[in-house]
């Protein structure tokens, strides 16, 4: 390991030690490598506007970053446990190849802003992910709606219940998903603030140049407060897990649906066969396990979550404890952003199978309609609703699934979707 960033005359370490210290630390910083270099350019602009570094060593210094990065970027350098950490491979690169300039970089900030301000530019990124994944599932199911509707069983408590359709289940998780689009976006918005420069949470006796790496990097506003960036670390890293979660929790329940319509019991859906699996003993198996681990992603998520949630029963001040919120947060937004990626491909694909659906709408699901009708042309619901009930099993005399949902004029429902106006919302999101 090259020689620690924190080491004075004097003070031993411990292989062992310093083994548990650095954990995956170093293999997890690959995954923020590149921000935390473009995060110091940034800060190296503004130490030469504050005249800590002159213009040629700046220049220098963000000449070797760019090149850092293209080497990490080809595997010419690798990330590994010759260094503690990303920031410390940073400075060891920048010293060897420039001297007193390389150890004027670090002027300004600590470790602890550079990690803030490295993972905020990558949750960022995650964010506008999950915000074009949930688009994308949204625009399919909206495209799906749009087609001809096939009938399909409504339930609830897992009974059949009303007559529904296609076009209603694809509307219903059109608009879950544009709200997880929107929810993406208002949290982006929410942790868009830069903490470089607040170091390790006091600010330092510098006047350094906030505004100029706030705007060089992108970020709508500075955050101000040293000791609120440090209370942030933890809490903006939640709010994109539950982002995240909000869209699994859907996907969870979309997944449910395919779960069963998929059995023979129900053989409503056909899967497209790469979404499916071989089973090792039974010849005659094809497994949905694609729609089974789309179930079970939430729970990745929400583990993750839990755990920088626990993480976080602290004082004031940066604590070392939060060095484990870093796998957690890889681990989540990569599982939780894998899993919704590959949702559109599947429900564009996926085939309803329109006889098994229709023979699954029995007379009684049109109760129901007998009860309105009966309250629209003046009984009293409770009692018409008391006669429907009586005549459950002849509901259905002279009705068809398609009569059922032209008549259901309530807007959202069979003969209104609203499809426009779930497009103009999602069109929207980037307006």
């Amino acid at each position: 390991m090259t020689d620690l960033l924190w080491q004075k005359a004097g003070v031993a370490t411990n292989a062992r030690v310093m083994a548990f210290l650095a954990g995956d630390d170093v293999l997890l910083d690959r995954e923020f490598f590149l921000h935390d270099i473009t995060a110091s350019k940034a800060h190296v602009e503004g130490l030469a506007n504050i005249h800590v570094v002159t213009a040629d060593e700046a220049a220098a210094l963000k000449r070797e970053l760019d090149t850092l990065a293209e080497d990490f970027r080809s595997g010419t350098f690798v990330l590994d446990d010759r260094y503690e950490d990303g920031h410390s491979a940073i400075e060891a690169r920048l010293t060897e190849r420039l001297g007193d300039a390389g150890r004027r970089v670090h002027t300004g900030r600590s470790r602890n802003d550079q990690i803030l301000v490295a993972t905020r530019l990558w949750l960022k990124e995650q964010l506008a992910t999950l915000q074009s994944h949930c688009r994308a599932i949204a625009q399919v199911c909206l495209d799906r709606a749009a087609q001809p509707a096939i009938p399909l069983p409504g339930y609830t408590h897992l009974q059949r219940a009303v007559v529904s359709s296609t076009g209603m289940w694809f509307a219903g998780f059109a608009e879950g998903f544009i709200d997880n689009a929107v929810r993406a976006r208002q949290t982006s918005e929410w942790i868009d603030a830069n903490p470089l420069g607040t170091a390790a949470g006091y600010g330092v006796n510098l006047k350094l140049d906030r505004e100029h790496t706030t705007q060089a990097l992108g970020f709508a506003r500075m955050q101000v407060s040293p000791i609120y960036a440090q209370l942030s670390r933890g809490k903006f890293e939640m709010a994109v897990l539950e982002a995240i979660a909000s869209a699994l929790l859907d996907l969870r329940r979309l997944a449910w649906d395919l779960s069963l319509f998929t059995t023979a019991e129900f053989n409503f859906v056909s899967l497209p066969s790469e979404y499916t699996t071989g089973s090792s003993i039974m010849p005659n198996k094809r497994n949905p396990d694609v729609v089974e681990l789309l179930r079970a992603s939430y729970a990745s998520v929400a583990a993750a979550r839990t755990e920088i949630e626990q993480l976080l029963s602290l004082p004031s001040g940066y604590q070392r404890d939060l060095q484990f919120s870093k796998g957690s947060l890889f681990h989540g937004c990569r599982h939780g952003l894998m899993a919704l990626s590959l949702v559109p491909d599947l429900l564009a694909r996926l085939q309803w199978n329109e006889m098994p659906m229709r023979a699954a709408i029995e007379p009684a699901m049109y109760a129901t309609d007998v009860a309105i009708e009966q309250a629209a042309a003046g009984v009293p619901f409770r009692e018409a609703y008391r006669a429907a009930a009586d005549t459950a099993a002849s509901a259905g005399e002279g009705r068809t699934p398609e009569s059922s949902l032209a008549a259901r004029t309530s807007p959202g429902a069979g003969h209104d979707l609203r499809l426009n106006d779930l497009a103009e919302r999602l069109a929207q999101i980037d307006a």
